[in-house]
Parts: structure tokens; C-alpha cells; sequence
């Protein structure tokens, strides 16, 4: 019988019998059974995987891939080639071998049209995730922190970048728009020709200058509003990280609500990371419980509804507790599943 509705407007193709808002879940490639027993009890569609090793990633690999985890009962939103087509330092700065790395992208984008997978995260950071060490929450679990006085290094995967200066100069604003328009001219018509849709992620933290480099494009509101006018496509849009959007905090320029409302109203919402912080910059923050945190995360949800997305929602970042990963992810999906049914019934029902 076929499918009586294809969710996500943004993602043709994919087929759910749940309208509105979806639930997934970061999965590994070699996923056990319990794992994908665990992941069918919690009632998830979407599977978020990432294959490490360069040689993973061909079209035969890719297609076994779905294969397996449609046979599962689940679907791949997102299969990412996270080592070389993500946090792209030598795009993003203009460093020797740009060229080189924006064919591998163009080539990973066109693999997973070719393949039927239609979305991919990316993220444009030079200097990579920036973080201070772990420290406790509720209960004595522990989780991710970032203190700025603090902040000595950033890291991506296999490296790190030591500050002051990571790359051994100070870059200028210019330069990174340079950058980023000779990229994302470049990657737009091919996303198109696939029929892949690359939802940007914000910068984490989006502290400006970090290591002599500015976030000044995907660390606010209007570097966002400035680099999908530069793109121009219907295939370039966002990955709201609202964790990282409660980072930044007034110094992003809009709320996440309001940030929600714009880019959600134009269609340019793809992907969404849902979860919430101790405080906003300056001082710095800890990753915290969904309700623990300084975010309304009914009022999140609450504007996803009003915009009707109907992509998927992941916890992305969890926190080590008790019970290890299947206890923090099954916490994080209740609270999720719990507060969709809420919005759902306050406008009369799913989008």
C-alpha cells in the first residue's frame, strides 16, 4: 500500500506515517540489535549515522546502508562523512588544498542523491568545536562545558587547535565571506542537481574570535540571513542547533523563537538539535538536562509547530548518567515525544 504522505517538504522522497514534527537518533553505522530494538520501542523514524573511514564511503556502501536500516524499520535522514566534509579548515580559511576538498564534498553530495538520502548537516567552523572540560549537572551527571576564561583549545575529530592564534594569524571578516561565497557557490548547483538539501550548522560556541578567526557568519542572526541570500538556493538552509543558539544567547541577535519564526516561515528549516544550556555567554555554559536548562523548551517547540516543520529533532549532545547512553537518549526522547503531543494539541493537532 503506498504511503499517504510524504513528510518534509524539504526532503522529497522520504515516506512517514507521523505528520509534523520527527524524532530522531544518532546511530552507529554497525548498530547492534539492541540498538535498533531500543531505538523502535522509543517510536523513532529517523537515524542520524556517520561513517568514519574514508574508504566507507561509496555508493555501494551507502545503498547497503539504507538497506539495512529501512529493514530495520528505520530511515536515514543524514549520513555524514564527518572526517572530511565537515569543519572544513582549509575551505573556510582558504588554506592550501581548498580545491581539493570542495570536489570531496561535491562528490559526497552527489553519492548520497545517488543514493536516496537527501539531507546532510554541515558545519563551517576553521578552528572546530571549543570546549573547557566536563562539569556536573543534576544529579551528579556530568556533561560538556565551556568557560571563556578558560578556553585554550578547539578540537574537530583527529585534531586540535591551540590558541591564541590556531591558524598563526588573525583572519578578517572579509576574508571568511570571500570564503564562504567561493564554497557555497560551488556546492549549491550540484546540492540541486542531487536533490540533497545541506542544513548549515551554527558555530559552537559562537564566540566571536576564537583563535584569531571570527564566527562571524553562522555565529548570529544576521551572518545566517547573509550567507542563505549569498547561496540563493532552495537547497541551502539551516541546521538549528538550539543548544548552541542558547549559547550565544542576545549576542545572536534574535531569539531562538524569533530565529525559528524567520527561517521556519521561509521553508529554510532542514534539521533541528534539541537541547538546552545552564546560562548564555559571555561567562560560558554547561550542557544541561532538557528541563534543567535557562531555555524554554515548550516555547522552542511551540514555534516549531507554529511553522509547521515537519523535519526531524535529535537530542545531539548527551550527558553521562546512570544507565550510560540508552538512559540519557530515552530520557531525551520522552521529553521530546512529551512535548510535541503538547504543542499538537494546542494548535488542534500534527501539521
Amino acid at each position: 500500500m503506498a504511503p499517504d504522505r510524504i513528510p518534509m517538504r524539504v526532503v522529497p522522497g522520504y515516506y512517514s506515517t507521523t505528520a509534523g514534527i520527527q524524532i530522531g537518533t544518532q546511530m552507529s553505522p554497525n548498530a547492534t540489535d539492541d540498538d535498533f530494538k531500543f531505538a523502535r520501542q522509543l517510536g523513532l523514524e529517523w537515524a542520524m549515522v556517520a561513517l568514519d573511514k574514508p574508504e566507507d564511503h561509496t555508493l555501494e556502501n551507502y545503498l547497503a546502508l539504507r538497506k539495512r536500516f529501512e529493514s530495520e524499520g528505520l530511515k536515514i535522514y543524514r549520513l555524514a562523512d564527518n572526517p572530511r566534509c565537515h569543519n572544513m579548515e582549509a575551505v573556510t580559511l582558504n588554506l592550501e588544498g581548498r580545491d581539493a576538498k570542495i570536489e570531496l564534498y561535491l562528490n559526497y553530495i552527489r553519492m548520497l542523491g545517488a543514493a536516496g538520502i537527501h539531507y546532510s548537516t554541515y558545519a563551517h567552523m576553521g578552528n572546530g568545536i571549543w570546549s573547557t572540560g566536563s562539569e556536573p549537572i543534576r544529579g551528579g551527571a556530568m556533561a560538556r562545558a565551556f568557560r571563556l576564561k578558560d578556553a585554550k583549545q578547539g578540537w574537530w575529530l583527529d585534531k586540535t587547535f591551540e590558541g591564541p592564534l590556531t591558524h598563526g594569524r588573525r583572519y578578517t571578516e572579509e576574508e571568511l565571506w570571500n570564503n564562504y561565497t567561493y564554497f557555497i557557490k560551488k556546492v549549491a548547483p550540484v546540492a540541486e542537481e542531487a536533490g540533497v538539501f545541506i542544513g548549515i550548522h551554527p558555530d559552537d560556541p559562537p564566540v566571536y574570535d576564537l583563535g584569531g578567526i571570527p564566527r562571524c557568519i553562522f555565529g548570529n542572526f544576521e551572518g545566517y540571513k547573509r550567507a542563505l541570500e549569498i547561496a540563493d538556493s532552495p537547497n541551502i538552509g539551516m541546521c538549528l542547533c538550539v543548544g548552541c543558539w542558547l549559547e550565544g544567547g542576545p549576542q545572536m541577535g534574535k531569539s531562538v523563537v524569533d530565529t525559528i519564526r524567520y527561517f521556519g516561515g521561509m521553508g529554510k528549516l532542514f534539521k533541528v538539535h534539541f537541547r538546552n544550556v545552564t546560562e548564555p555567554m559571555p561567562q560560558g555554559f554547561v550542557e544541561t538536562f532538557l528541563d534543567d536548562g535557562y531555555g524554554d523548551m515548550h516555547q522552542v517547540m511551540h514555534a516549531l509547530r507554529e511553522v509547521k516543520f515537519d523535519g526531524a529533532i535529535i537530542s545531539d549532545h548527551l550527558w553521562n548518567m546512570v544507565g550510560g547512553r540508552y538512559a540519557a537518549e530515552g530520557l531525551a526522547v520522552g521529553y521530546m515525544r512529551g512535548l510535541v503531543q503538547a504543542v499538537n494539541n494546542e494548535f488542534g493537532g500534527a501539521a
